[in-house]
């Protein structure tokens, strides 16, 4: 074969195989890109029906239920106190939140 010319029934092969994998790649393209429009046009519509958890009311974190969200306590060591000293919440760790809540979704 003089030149390097391909041979016509291996063109022929390359072309047809050519043909059907880039059908495949762009249908395959063209349905993940419609999934992925059709999952987050979805999900926008349930973020805007869907009302706020109330436990954390939409906030993600429980509120401390000994400091009820103010970051500090009234304490004093003495049985009957004669002055009560506000200290940092042992239990939040002055951060007005006990813990984050798992959120999840059921589809």
């Amino acid at each position: 074969m003089p030149g390097g010319r391909i041979p016509p029934p291996w063109r022929v092969l390359g072309t047809a195989t050519a043909f059907v994998f880039g059908g495949l790649f762009t249908l395959s393209l063209a349905s993940s890109v419609a999934m992925r429009s059709l999952q987050s046009l979805a999900e926008a519509k349930r973020k805007k029906v869907a009302l706020p958890c109330s436990a954390c009311k939409g906030k993600g974190f429980y509120g401390c239920k000994l400091c009820n969200g103010k970051s500090t306590i009234e304490w004093s060591p003495l049985y009957d106190p004669i002055v009560i000293n506000p200290c940092l919440c042992p239990t939040c760790e002055g951060n007005s939140y006990d813990q984050q809540v798992e959120i999840s979704v059921a589809s």
